[in-house]
C-alpha cells in the first residue's frame, strides 16, 4: 500500500471543489485502483459551510440545552440544527447522531477556523462524492474510490481516529461472516469496515493541526472498486443492533 499526501493552500472562501482536486494532484498519476480521501472539512470549505456563530438566535430549547452541558446558547443552536438525533452528553459536549454517525456536538468544528466561525459538515456529501468520482472517470478515464473523511473519538480511548462520512467508487465494507479463521472457526458477526480502514489510514497522514494536507491518494490499497452508487446507510447499523448503545441503554 502507498500513502501519499497532498498539500494544498488555506482557502478563505468557497472554491470549485473539482478543479481545485485536479489542480492539487497533477504530480501524481492516478490510475483504476485508486482511493482518494478528501478531508470533510476542505469540502465543506469549498461549499462556503462556514456559519458566523456570533450572528445565531438561540431557541428556548437551545438555551435550555445549553444550561444542561454548559455549552454556548449560539452554538448549542447550531447544534439542534444539524443533529439528527440528540443521544445525551456532558459538560462541553451534546453527544449526537448527524448523517448516520455519532458525534460530539454534531460534527461541527471551530478548529482551523477564524474566531467566532464554525465548520458545519458538507452538504449532501454523497452526491458530492459520486460527482467527483464521475467527473475522474469522464476527465481522466479511470475508475477510482473517493471517500470523505473527518475525526472522532472512539469510547474509552485516548485521540482521534478516521471515519468515513461519504464514500464513493468502492465498497464501504466487505462482509466476512461465514468465513473460517485460522483454527478453522466461522466467523458469525465480522464485517471489515474497509472505507472507516482507509479513512484512518488518510487520517493519520493528514495531521489535524496546520499540516494543510486535506488530500491523500492511496494505492494498492486491496479496495473493491465498484461503479454502484453507493447509499449513505451502508455503513450505519440500528440502535438497537449496535453493541455500545444497547450496552449504555441497559
Amino acid at each position: 500500500m502507498k500513502v501519499l499526501p497532498i498539500k494544498t493552500s488555506k482557502k478563505q472562501s468557497s472554491f470549485d471543489l473539482y478543479e481545485d482536486l485536479k489542480e492539487s494532484i497533477k504530480p501524481h498519476v492516478l490510475e483504476t485502483g485508486d482511493v482518494i480521501v478528501i478531508s470533510s472539512k476542505y469540502v465543506a470549505n469549498s461549499q462556503g459551510r462556514l456559519l458566523d456563530t456570533t450572528k445565531t438566535i438561540p431557541s428556548q430549547d437551545a438555551i435550555e440545552l445549553a444550561k444542561k452541558y454548559k455549552i454556548d446558547s449560539k452554538f448549542a443552536e447550531i447544534v439542534l440544527r444539524e443533529s439528527d438525533q440528540r443521544l445525551g452528553g456532558v459538560t462541553g459536549f451534546v453527544l449526537t447522531s448527524a448523517d448516520h454517525i455519532l458525534a460530539p456536538n454534531a460534527g461541527i468544528d471551530k478548529s482551523n477556523a477564524k474566531k467566532g466561525t464554525a465548520v458545519l459538515y458538507p452538504d449532501l456529501p454523497y452526491k458530492i462524492t459520486e460527482n467527483l468520482r464521475k467527473k475522474i472517470m469522464l476527465n481522466l478515464g479511470v475508475q477510482i474510490g473517493i471517500i470523505l473523511v473527518d475525526s472522532r473519538l472512539m469510547p474509552a480511548r485516548a485521540g482521534t481516529i478516521g471515519v468515513a462520512i461519504a464514500v464513493a467508487g468502492l465498497e464501504p465494507t466487505q462482509d466476512v461472516r461465514g468465513q473460517k479463521d485460522l483454527d478453522g472457526n466461522p466467523l458469525r458477526v465480522t464485517i471489515k469496515a474497509t472505507a472507516d480502514n482507509l479513512a484512518t489510514i488518510a487520517n493519520h497522514t493528514m495531521g489535524e493541526g496546520a499540516e494543510s494536507t486535506p488530500i491523500v491518494i492511496i494505492k494498492e490499497s486491496g479496495a473493491k472498486i465498484t461503479a454502484r452508487k453507493i447509499k449513505p446507510d451502508e455503513m450505519a447499523i440500528p440502535t438497537d443492533l449496535c453493541v455500545y448503545m444497547r450496552g449504555f441503554a441497559n
